[in-house]
C-alpha cells in the first residue's frame, strides 16, 4: 500500500503552520551591566518592559561572573552598558555578558554602549601607538555582539572598526530641545555657537544651522606628550557681547572647556554655556567647571553622575528616551536614521 503524504495547512495571514506562529514571534529583552543600572531601568520603562535579571559577581581574585537568570533563547537581546568610573572592569564584564548570552542561544545580541570606551584612541598620532578603539570593537565582535549602538562617537570612523551594523545616535536633539525651552529672548538674539577646537567644527556647524546662530572657533594647541593639558591661542569669530554656547562630545577633566570659556570671557562674551553629551568628569573636572567663566553646564546621563559630582549650575538631561526609540526601531526593523531627519 502507498503511504498517504502528510500535509500541513499554512496560516493564511502568516504563511506558516499555525503551531509555529507563536514560536517564531520576535521577543525583545533588555539587560544591563553594573555600570549604570538606573539608565538600563529607564530604557526598559520607556520600552514598556522590565530589565531581565542577571546575576553579577566579582570574586575575591577580581574575576567577574555573569549569568542570565531567565531564558533568553531565541530573543532579540539588548545589553546596556556604559563606561565611566571603573571603565576596564566594565569592559570585561560586558565581554563576559555577551559570551554568556551567545552561549544561552540569544538570536541577536545588540550592545548598547552610550559612551564608547577608548574612543579617543581612534588613530595613531605617533609611531608605536595602539588604535585601542579598533581593539575594543574587535573584542565586542569576537565575544559575539551582532550589532553596536552608541551615542556621539568621538570620531565617526569608529563605525568602520566594527564588522557589523553600528547605530550612531546623536544627543543633539535632546540638548536642542532643552535650549529651545530655556534660552531667554536676549540669549537667542545674541547667541553664537562655539567650537572648542578644530576637530569639533563640523558638529558646531550643524548646531549653528539648527539654532540659526553664527559660528566661532577656538584654535588650541595640545602637547602630545602631556595628557589633559591644552593652551588656547586665538578665537575666530565675533564673541564680544554674545551668549556663547560651547558644544563638545565629552568633558573629561574639563581643562579644554574651562580655558575656552576663560578665553571667551576675556574677549567680551556676555555669557558662556557649555553643552556636552558625555560627562566623564574625571578629577578635577567638578571643581574646574564651577569656574566663574562658565555660567551653565548641560550634559546627558550617558555616564552616571553621583551627587558629589553635581552642582547648582549643572543640568543633566535623560538619554533613555532616545536609546529606547532607537532600540524600538532596530527591533521592528525600522529606520534609526529617520530619528535624526534622514531618509526613512
Amino acid at each position: 500500500m502507498g503511504h498517504k503524504k502528510k500535509t500541513v495547512e499554512l496560516d493564511r495571514d502568516n504563511g506558516v503552520a499555525p503551531g509555529l506562529v507563536a514560536k517564531n514571534k520576535k521577543h525583545l529583552v533588555v539587560a544591563g551591566g553594573r555600570s549604570h543600572p538606573e539608565l538600563t531601568a529607564a530604557v526598559a520603562r520607556a520600552l514598556g518592559t522590565q530589565v531581565a535579571p542577571v546575576e553579577h559577581r566579582t570574586f575575591a581574585s577580581g574575576e567577574i561572573y555573569a549569568r542570565f537568570e531567565v531564558s533568553i533563547r531565541g530573543t532579540d537581546l539588548f545589553i546596556v552598558q556604559t563606561f565611566g568610573e571603573g571603565l576596564n572592569e566594565s569592559l570585561i564584564e560586558t565581554l563576559i555578558m555577551i559570551d554568556a548570552a551567545k552561549r544561552a542561544s540569544a538570536k541577536r545580541i545588540t550592545l548598547v554602549v552610550p559612551y564608547f570606551p577608548y574612543s579617543r584612541q581612534d588613530k595613531k598620532g605617533r609611531g608605536r601607538e595602539p588604535i585601542s578603539a579598533r581593539l575594543v570593537a574587535d573584542l565586542f565582535k569576537t565575544a559575539g555582539a551582532d550589532r553596536v549602538m552608541s551615542v556621539d562617537l568621538h570620531a565617526a570612523q569608529i563605525q568602520g572598526f566594527f564588522d557589523g551594523p553600528v547605530d550612531h545616535l546623536f544627543a543633539k536633539p535632546v540638548l536642542l530641545e532643552h535650549f529651545r525651552e530655556t534660552l531667554t529672548a536676549e540669549d537667542r538674539e545674541t547667541l553664537t555657537i562655539v567650537s572648542p577646537d578644530m576637530g569639533r567644527v563640523r558638529v558646531a556647524d550643524t548646531w549653528s544651522d539648527s539654532l540659526d546662530a553664527p559660528l566661532a572657533i577656538i584654535h588650541k594647541r595640545r602637547d602630545p606628550k602631556v595628557a589633559n593639558q591644552v593652551s588656547v591661542h586665538e578665537i575666530v569669530g565675533t564673541v564680544a557681547g554674545r551668549t556663547c554656547l560651547l558644544v563638545d562630545d565629552m568633558i573629561d577633566t574639563g581643562g579644554t572647556i574651562v580655558k575656552a570659556a576663560q578665553a571667551l570671557k576675556a574677549n567680551g562674551a556676555r555669557r558662556v554655556i557649555v553643552a556636552a553629551t558625555h560627562a566623564i568628569f574625571s578629577d578635577p573636572a567638578t571643581e574646574r567647571l564651577q569656574d566663574e567663566a562658565i555660567d551653565e553646564v548641560v550634559v546627558t546621563d550617558t555616564i552616571p553622575l553621583n551627587e558629589s559630582r553635581r552642582w547648582e549650575s549643572l543640568t543633566v538631561l535623560p538619554i533613555a528616551p532616545l536609546l529606547a526609540r532607537a532600540i524600538h526601531e532596530v527591533f521592528e526593523d525600522g529606520s534609526v536614521t529617520s530619528m535624526f531627519g534622514g531618509d526613512a
